[in-house]
C-alpha cells in the first residue's frame, strides 16, 4: 500500500474517532430527534446556519461541483450552486408554515390537509433521497482509495460508513449539530488552501470567472434545470427541512437567508478545481484527477475536505431518517412512541440499506438529477400550501414527478421531444413538460371544487 493510501487511511480513522469523542451523548429524545442541548436550547443562528450549510456541501455535491466545472467551466459551477437557492425557497415556506399555520412539521402539515396517504407517499419519496445521500457520499469517499468495486475502495466505504454511523448513534441530531460546526470551520479552511493553491497556479482569477461557453448545450441546460427544481428539490430532503422546525421561527428564517448565500459561494468556488482540471485537459472525476497532481500534502487535503463533507451530511442523513421512522411516520389513531433504541436501530438499518445500490454502480450525478425530477410536484403542494386543494391534486402532481423521474432514468423520453441540445438536453425537456403537468393537474380538481361550492 502507498504512502498516500496510509496517510488517507488515518485521516479517514482519527477525523472519526476525534468526531466520536467531541459528540454529546443523548440521554433524551428531544436531544436525539430535535438537536437541543443539555440545558434544553434550541440551535442559535451560527450553529443552525453552519449546519444547514455543510449538510449540503456533501462529497456528492463538491464532486458534482468539481466534474460540471471540467466540463463547461464557470456556467457548469453556477448551474449547480444554483441548487443552494432551495434554502431560500424552504426557508420562505417554512417560516410562513409555522408562523401562519402553527405546523411543526412538513408530515403535520400533509396528514393534516391531504391525509394518511399522502403523508405515505412523501415518506417513501424522502426515504429513497436519504437511501441517496449514503451510497453517493460514500462511493466518494471510497473513489479516492481505488476504482470502485477494488478491495481499497470496498473498505474505505465501510469503514467511513461504520465510524460515521457510530458517532450518529450517539448523540442523534444534537451530535450532527456539533460536529456541523467543526466540518464547516475545517470545510472553510481546507478550501481556502485548495483555492489558494489552484488560482496563483493559473496566474490570475480571469480565467476561471470567464471559462465556458453560455449556451444551453455548454451547461445552461442544467443551470435551468437547477432554477426549475429549487421550488420543489428542498421538501424531499429532509436534512434541510428538519432543521426548518428547531429553532426559532425568526432565527429559523434568517439562518436559511444566511446558508442560501454562503452555500451558493462555497459551491461556485469549489467549482474552480474541476475548472483548473478543464485548463489541465485532464480526465475523469476532476477532484480526484486534479489531487493527483498537487503532489502528497495538497492531495491529503483535497482528500480530507471530502472527508468533511461527506461525514456531515453522512450523520445528518441518520438522523433524519430515525426522526422520520419513529417521530414523523406515525400512523394516524396510533399513540406515538418516541424511543431512543428505535431510533439507532432505524440508523443502523439505513446504512446497510443505503450501500446497496453501490453494488449496481450508478452515477453520482444521477442521486441529483433523477431525485430532483422525481418530486417536482412538490413545488405547488408547498408554494400553494394556503390553498384549499382536495388530496387528489397532491397525488395527482406528486406523481406526475415520480412518472417524468423514471422515464428519465430509464431514457424513455424521445429525442424528438428534447426541446434544446447537447448534455442534459433531455433532463431540461422532461423537466419542464414535468412542472406544467404538475402545477395543472393540482390546480385543476382545487378549482372544479372551488367552482363547485360555489354554486
Amino acid at each position: 500500500m502507498s504512502t498516500a493510501l496510509y496517510w488517507q487511511w488515518g485521516l479517514v480513522i482519527a477525523s472519526s474517532l476525534a468526531l466520536y469523542l467531541i459528540s454529546p451523548l443523548a440521554r433524551s429524545e428531544k436531544s436525539f430527534f430535535s438537536g437541543v442541548s443539555s440545558r434544553d436550547q434550541q440551535p442559535g443562528f451560527w450553529i443552525l446556519t453552519f449546519s444547514l450549510v455543510i449538510s449540503w456541501l456533501f462529497a456528492k455535491s463538491i464532486t458534482n461541483a468539481a466534474n460540471l466545472g471540467m466540463s463547461f467551466g464557470i456556467v457548469g459551477g453556477l448551474a449547480y450552486a444554483m441548487y443552494y437557492f432551495s434554502f431560500l425557497t424552504a426557508g420562505i415556506i417554512i417560516y410562513r408554515m409555522r408562523k401562519e399555520g402553527g405546523f411543526r412539521s412538513l408530515h403535520e402539515f400533509l396528514s393534516g390537509k391531504f391525509g394518511a396517504g399522502a403523508m405515505a407517499v412523501f415518506s417513501l419519496v424522502i426515504s429513497i433521497r436519504l437511501l441517496n445521500e449514503v451510497w453517493s457520499n460514500s462511493a466518494v469517499i471510497g473513489s479516492y482509495f481505488g476504482k470502485a468495486g477494488s478491495g481499497q475502495y470496498i473498505a474505505a466505504v465501510l469503514v467511513f460508513t461504520g465510524l460515521t454511523l457510530a458517532y450518529s448513534l450517539k448523540g442523534g441530531l444534537r451530535s450532527s449539530l456539533i460536529t456541523d460546526m467543526i466540518q464547516m470551520v475545517l470545510f472553510g479552511v481546507l478550501l481556502l488552501i485548495i483555492l489558494g493553491y489552484v488560482i496563483p497556479a493559473k496566474g490570475e482569477l480571469t480565467p476561471f470567472i470567464t471559462s465556458g461557453t453560455w449556451a444551453m448545450d455548454s451547461g445552461l441546460n442544467l443551470f435551468f434545470v437547477a432554477m426549475i427544481q429549487v421550488f420543489s428539490y428542498p421538501f424531499h430532503d429532509p436534512v434541510l427541512t428538519d432543521r426548518g422546525f428547531i429553532s426559532d421561527p425568526r432565527t429559523t428564517l434568517r439562518s436559511f437567508i444566511a446558508a442560501t448565500a454562503i452555500g451558493f459561494i462555497a459551491i461556485a468556488l469549489f467549482s474552480f478545481v474541476g475548472i483548473y482540471g478543464q485548463f489541465l485537459g485532464l480526465k475523469g472525476e476532476a477532484a480526484v484527477e486534479v489531487a493527483r497532481t498537487f503532489g502528497l500534502g495538497m492531495m491529503l487535503i483535497t482528500n480530507f475536505i471530502m472527508i468533511t463533507s461527506a461525514a456531515s451530511t453522512l450523520d445528518s442523513t441518520f438522523a433524519s431518517v430515525s426522526k422520520l421512522a419513529v417521530v414523523d411516520w406515525i400512523v394516524k389513531g396510533r399513540r406515538a412512541v418516541h424511543s431512543l433504541s428505535r431510533g439507532r436501530w432505524v440508523m443502523i438499518v439505513t446504512a446497510v440499506g443505503g450501500l446497496i445500490p453501490l453494488l449496481f454502480a450508478p452515477q453520482i450525478i444521477s442521486a441529483t438529477t433523477i431525485s430532483g425530477t422525481m418530486v417536482l410536484g412538490l413545488a405547488p403542494v408547498f408554494i400553494f400550501w394556503r390553498m384549499p386543494a382536495p388530496a387528489i391534486s397532491f397525488h395527482l402532481s406528486v406523481w406526475t414527478g415520480i412518472f417524468a423521474g423514471i422515464i428519465l432514468a430509464f431514457g424513455w423520453l424521445p429525442a424528438s421531444l428534447h426541446l434544446t441540445g447537447g448534455k442534459y438536453a433531455d433532463l431540461f425537456a422532461i423537466n419542464i413538460y414535468a412542472t406544467v403537468i404538475s402545477f395543472a393537474l393540482f390546480l385543476l380538481p382545487a378549482l372544479l371544487r372551488y367552482r363547485r361550492q360555489d354554486v
